[in-house]
């Protein structure tokens, strides 16, 4: 008897009620964590999903668009590249010609980027069967390039940047607090498990919201990281910082410039790797050529005794290149760049990225970097922004513009929601409720930490979020408690 009832003690024994509301407690807990994230999280979704569709269509807009500057009639024979660099050089005085893109098909024009002389640098078309320059397409008019910028910065520079990197790291908080939310654990729950339920909008948009979040999870937690990967802190100062070259790959004893790779780049488009950005260029290490002015300053050119774009594009296809870009030296230690990139688009298979420095006076091979040389991470990096890009197939393409769909009708489902469940009061925000139980969760503090941790931005909204959860929308306790 003695044991039976020291079994049955009350204050040892199991309190299903008790129970019961620490689960009811830790399910509201992370549903108003789930809220906060998303309140922020959702703005940004619709922006991403909407530009990126944009970005997806990019080659079909800008030739809609540009179809007179872009069209050409094939004929048999193309003019050498030289001569129609000539012709933009004189019809363009007082620009630099900075790039070279040949055209990806017969009928479409080549392209030379001028850099002009208020700063703006314009894509000038080229008939390369006749030499005849046909038009300049402005690269800040580009519909890719305003999309672009909003989908990076908002179009408000770094802090845009910023914002968008909070965002995305919230996401992925989103993602774990949702999946938690969607899992069955009682009958409420199983109800809608998988199901789309049409008695009424509320259930209809739950259904929506938690079964697409769920399903798609891990395709959006790949869209966040391989654009994690692009941001200011998290790309560059955390990952980017350590994969890239020459950490673990040098030039051995060739000059290096105070250039980087990512100052090839024209505006905000990535046209070299992902790892090459932060790496330095090499120096040509021919003599200097040029014409000293009576002031004397040195007026750079390519000079006579230096090699032509013709015996770089020459040099291009005995090392294989078949789309590629070329960025033309700058200065009288500047170098030719042959530059085939998945994230520059010029290839679609990132392992054929190849990127090679050629001296503008020897024409020897300063430098040369293709798939092999990358680092784990980098690879993982390289087919993750073609996947992100849509760049691989046609079907590549298609999926994204289902996920960028999906990730709408996410957000906007979240939203309708919200408002169909939101009080009455229009001045309530329909905050899920406090418990007097909430108390510390070992589990969820430590998930807290683990994303403020890696997401170095995401831990200021994190404290921001707590803040306002314990400031403002703690319930006060009654007077007679």
């Amino acid at each position: 008897m003695l044991g039976s009832q020291i079994q049955t003690s009350p204050k040892e024994a199991p309190c299903p009620t008790t129970d019961k509301t620490k689960v009811k407690s830790r399910y509201f807990m992370v549903w108003r964590w789930h809220f906060y994230a998303g309140l922020y999280v959702i703005p940004f979704m619709i922006m991403l999903s909407l530009t990126g569709l944009v970005m997806l269509f990019d080659d079909e807009i800008e030739t809609i668009r540009y179809h007179d500057e872009l069209i050409v009639v094939p004929e048999s024979v193309a003019l050498p590249v030289s001569l129609q660099l000539d012709k933009v050089q004189k019809a363009y005085p007082l620009g630099k010609v900075t790039q070279y893109i040949p055209s990806k098909d017969p009928s479409l024009a080549n392209k030379f980027d001028v850099r002009l002389a208020d700063g703006r640098s314009v894509l000038v078309t080229t008939n390369q069967y006749t030499g005849e320059v046909i038009g300049e397409i402005d690269r800040t008019d580009s519909w890719y390039q305003l999309a672009n910028d909003i989908h990076g910065t908002l179009l408000m520079g770094q802090w845009g940047d910023y914002l968008i990197e909070i965002a995305a790291s919230l996401s992925i908080l989103l993602i774990i607090t949702g999946v938690y939310l969607w899992w069955p654990r009682d009958n409420a729950s199983k109800a809608g498990f998988f199901k789309i339920r049409l008695s009424n909008m509320r259930l209809l948009m739950r259904d929506l919201h938690a079964n697409f979040a769920a399903l798609f999870s891990f395709v959006l937690l790949f869209f966040l990281l391989s654009g994690l990967a692009w941001t200011s802190v998290w790309g560059a100062k955390l990952v980017q910082a350590w994969n890239t070259f020459p950490v673990y790959y040098t030039w051995g004893d060739k000059p290096e410039s105070n250039l980087t790779h990512a100052d090839l780049n024209h505006g905000s488009d990535k046209e070299l790797p992902w790892n090459l950005e932060q790496a330095a260029l090499p120096e040509s290490s021919g003599h200097i050529h040029g014409a000293t002015t009576h002031a004397g300053e040195t007026n750079f050119t390519i000079s006579e005794h230096a090699i032509n774009i013709d015996s770089v594009i020459e040099q291009a296809k005995k090392l294989g290149f078949t789309q590629y870009k070329v960025f033309l030296p700058q200065s009288e230690k500047g170098v030719f760049t042959l530059a085939a990139n998945s994230m520059g688009g010029d290839v679609t298979d990132p392992r054929l990225d190849k990127t090679t420095h050629i001296d503008q006076y020897t024409g020897d091979i300063l430098v040369d970097v293709s798939w092999d040389d990358y680092s784990v991470l980098a690879k993982l990096m390289a087919a993750g922004v073609s996947l992100h890009q849509g760049d691989m197939s046609i079907i590549n393409k298609v999926l994204n513009v289902l996920f960028c769909l999906v990730f709408l009708l996410i957000s906007v489902s979240g939203l309708v929601m919200w408002w169909i469940r939101r009080p009455s009061g229009k001045t309530r925000m329909g905050i899920p409720k406090h418990f007097e139980s909430d108390g510390l969760w070992k589990a969820g503090i430590a998930g807290l930490i683990f994303i403020a941790v890696c997401f170095p931005l995401a831990c200021l909204a994190l404290v921001l979020f707590g803040l306002i959860d314990w400031i403002v929308f703690k319930p006060k306790k009654s007077a007679l408690s």
